[in-house]
Formats: structure tokens, C-alpha cells, sequence
């Protein structure tokens, strides 16, 4: 983590830092390690107070005192800050963490490597990072430190030694990703796929595209875009803007034009077996179960080969992944019952890709699929949750289970191919499962999905309690 004293820390802030404290030597307090939150204040690290809609840091800087911390930002506006804590004065907060954290990484001789994409981003960063990971001391984003704020903590908490960071960049409209990749300055950058997420900020997939496709802003001359090449509005956001000079691409993808593509693709109850149309790759295993995760990880194979990595340290890496829960774990209930839990979060892309995903696993007796309403699709969203319905098809899925407003659609285009008993919709989420519970039996699978407002964990932990 960043590791400066105070003075150094004005001149990185620019002209406009001011130092205030009761001794001449405070220029010279050495900072260890930033943080926005008293929970998180360590022993000499330097508070930053940030402002909400509802809250104001500012009123926690003397606890933070308190428990450690060696000095903090002030805002200008605020008044009355704390009688012996040393402060720099800024006009705002936020915006020096933000220029704190964009210099601090112009010190590091690091590496980084960008993510973005309407879905995939945290497996793709986990895939990434343990390619990497095999052959060089590699930071990432850790949670969903991904936006405007987290991903200066995360630059902010790169080692002087970290020689690779794979960095999260999450957005809800137009201009994040540009300001997220001015901070970050990435080497690399990756666009997993162009979604319906946020379509409700945007408007239509065009415009997510070109939303994506702002990481490049940041990049230096020579760098690298891996994308998904099976996705033409990706090359149509390209036509559509200047690049960094002497850009290198690669695209990825399941179809054969990519420049790498997996040639065989078989799954067990754990995860997926592939080979690529690359010479010298063993055949390749990720603990993940969907082609989709199989499509993700042709990128972390880009970047390792562009970067040194080997061909048997990629293998390695990748066989070795440690990922972010809660992204279709695996689990057996005490009965023996498999559950499937995507309840992190929803969008038509990720949706179609778990109940691919359920059609396709061998050895079970009934499948279920419950499957809650995705949130932020703008005016359009009735007509995305009919789409999914109208893909179920009782030939791979045997019983359809909605939760919501937006799932009874679902529901209604399920019914028109299912018989009546086999589709139900609720708005009474303990009904739900205990009705699941009721009918599922030790052999059977369970696929549990929807938007993280849906808070459809609870489901899944009724089935496993």
C-alpha cells in the first residue's frame, strides 16, 4: 500500500494542498494506507472523508484520529475540523483521493491490466489474476471495489514491489469508464461482452458499447485491447473513435474468426475441460462450470501469453483459480440435493448463460430453474423477461419457479410451452421455498438466479438449511 510521508503526499495533490497542523515537523508523518472508513483505519494511515446524499464523513475524522490514523483530508467547506490532527485542506475530497491515487501510480512501475463489460468482469479479473499470478506478484481489485471511488483504493493499495494489477471497472453511464481508465492508465484492456445491463442509463446496446469502449481513453501508445470478438457492436464502437496509437488487438470468442477460440469444450460436476486453436497448450481445466466462463478465460489466456506467461504456467494458473462467491457456486445440501447459486446479480446475458449452463449438466434427475426479476432494463424490461421465458423448454428444464413482478413474465411465456403444474410464480418468497424444498428431492438440481435486490440467497439458503 502506499507508503508516503505527508509532505510528499501535498506535492502528489498539486498546488492546491494545504497543510494544517500544530508542529513544523508534520510535513515529515509518515502515511501508511488510505481508507474512506473507520472500520478499516489502521495505525498511520490517512483518512479521507467523503460525502453522500446521506452521509458526511467529516464527522467521523476524530474517531478515525482515535483509532490510528495519522492525519486526514479536509474539505475546504466543511467546518470545525479536529484539534490536533494533522489535515490537508483540498477543495474536494473525492477528487483528491482520486488524483492521490492517479499519481501514486505513475510512481509504480506496475503494470495494469483493465476490465470491463456488462457481465463477467469479476470472474474474468479472477482468471486474469491467477494467469498472472503464476509467474509475477499480481494485485486485484478485491470485492467490487470497481467505481469511481474503489478503484483509486485500489491503486492506492499496490505494493512498491506488485509488478501486475488486474483492476475492476464498473459503470452506469457515459463517462465513468473514461474517468476510471485516466486513473488507472491500463497496459491491457479487456471487454468481456456488451449486455442489456444498464440499458435503463443508456438506452440501447449501441450505447453500452461506446460507454465500453471509453477504457481505451486512458491507455498508453502500443497497448493491448482483447475483446470479445463474437460481438460486432465492439468493432463498431472502434470505427466510431480514435484509438491510442500503435494499438494491439486480440479478440477471443467461440466463433472460428476469433484470433482464439476453444476447439473442444467438455464439463464434469465441477468445471470445464478445453482445448484452444493455440500450439503447445496442454488441455486447460477451470474450476467453473459454462462455456460462458470458458469463453472468459480465452481472455486471461491473451493476456498471459502477451504478457510471458507459459503455456503450462497459464494451465497452471488458471486450474489453480481462487474465485469471488457467489458467482454459480456449487453447493449439496445436507438431503444431497446440487444447488446452483447465481444470486448475485442478473442481466438477459447472464440469465441465458446459467440456464445454459443447467440444461447442459449430465447426471441429475429433475431440474429446476428459479429465477427472480433483473432489474434496470429500462422500458424494455417486460419484454427481456418474456424473451427468457420463451427460451425454457420442457425437454431440459422440468420445473420453472419466478419471484417477482418482472418474473411473472417470465413465467406467463414459460407456461405457454410447459404444462400448468410445472410453472409457478410467487410474490411470497418463503412460500417459494418452502414449496421448493417440498418438491426437490436428493437427486434433483436447483438453479437459483436473479438481481442482487431480489435477495434470492435466502432461497438458497432454505434449500441448504
Amino acid at each position: 500500500m502506499i507508503n508516503r510521508t505527508l509532505g510528499q503526499m501535498i506535492d502528489m495533490l498539486g498546488g492546491e494542498a494545504d497543510l494544517v497542523a500544530a508542529s513544523s515537523s508534520a510535513a515529515d508523518i509518515q502515511i501508511t494506507g488510505v481508507s474512506t472508513d473507520t472500520r478499516t483505519i489502521r495505525p498511520g494511515s490517512l483518512f479521507v472523508p467523503l460525502i453522500g446524499e446521506h452521509y458526511d464523513g467529516h464527522a467521523y475524522a476524530a474517531e478515525a484520529y482515535d483509532k490510528g490514523a495519522a492525519a486526514a483530508l479536509w474539505q475546504d467547506d466543511r467546518p470545525n475540523p479536529p484539534e490536533g490532527m494533522p489535515i490537508i485542506r483540498v477543495k474536494d475530497t473525492l477528487t483528491a483521493l482520486q488524483q492521490l491515487a492517479k499519481a501514486y501510480r505513475k510512481q509504480l512501475s506496475v503494470r495494469i491490466v483493465g476490465i470491463t463489460g456488462s457481465n463477467g468482469k469479476t470472474t474474468t479479473k479472477d482468471l486474469v489474476a491467477a494467469v498472472l499470478g503464476s509467474t509475477y506478484e499480481v494485485h486485484k481489485t478485491k470485492g467490487n471495489l470497481n467505481n469511481h471511488i474503489g478503484l483509486p483504493l485500489t491503486l492506492l493499495q499496490l505494493e512498491e514491489t506488485t509488478q501486475y494489477a488486474v483492476v475492476e471497472m464498473g459503470m452506469s453511464g457515459r463517462g465513468e469508464i473514461e474517468l476510471l481508465s485516466g486513473l488507472a492508465e491500463p497496459d491491457a484492456a479487456i471487454i468481456t461482452m456488451i449486455g442489456e445491463a444498464h440499458m435503463l442509463q443508456l438506452g440501447s446496446r449501441e450505447e453500452i458499447a461506446r460507454a465500453k469502449a471509453e477504457i481505451l481513453n486512458g491507455m498508453p501508445s502500443g497497448g493491448l485491447f482483447v475483446y470479445n470478438g463474437d460481438e460486432p457492436l465492439i468493432e463498431q464502437a472502434l470505427t466510431e473513435r480514435s484509438l491510442p496509437d500503435g494499438l494491439r488487438r486480440i479478440r477471443f470468442g467461440s466463433g472460428k474468426s476469433n484470433d482464439l477460440y476453444p476447439t473442444v469444450i467438455r464439463m464434469d460436476a465441477e468445471g470445464a475441460y478445453f482445448d484452444i486453436n493455440a500450439p503447445d497448450y496442454p488441455e486447460l481445466y477451470i474450476p467453473l462450470l459454462g462455456t460462458h466462463n470458458v469463453i472468459n478465460a480465452l481472455s486471461a489466456i491473451a493476456i498471459g501469453e502477451a504478457f510471458g506467461v507459459s503455456p503450462q504456467n497459464i494451465a497452471a494458473g488458471l486450474r489453480s483459480l481462487q474465485m469471488t462467491s457467489m458467482r454459480i457456486e456449487k453447493l449439496t445440501a445436507a438431503s444431497g440435493l446440487t444447488v446452483l447459486n447465481d444470486a448475485y446479480n442478473a442481466s438477459p446475458a447472464s440469465m441465458r448463460a446459467a440456464i445454459a449452463l443447467t440444461e447442459q449438466l449430465r447426471g441429475f434427475g429433475r431440474k429446476f430453474v428459479v429465477l427472480g426479476d433483473m432489474l434496470e432494463l429500462g422500458e424494455h424490461e417486460e419484454q427481456f423477461h418474456r424473451d427468457i421465458g420463451a427460451m425454457l423448454s420442457p425437454e431440459r428444464v422440468d420445473y420453472v419457479f419466478t419471484f417477482g413482478r418482472l418474473g411473472s413474465f417470465i413465467a406467463d411465456e414459460a407456461a405457454k410451452s410447459f404444462q400448468q403444474a410445472y410453472v409457478r410464480a410467487y410474490d411470497d418468497k418463503e412460500q417459494l421455498a418452502a414449496e421448493l424444498r417440498e418438491l426437490a428431492q436428493a437427486e434433483d438440481l436447483v438453479l437459483v438466479k436473479g438481481s442482487r435486490g431480489m435477495r434470492l440467497e435466502q432461497v438458497v439458503q432454505a434449500l441448504l438449511g
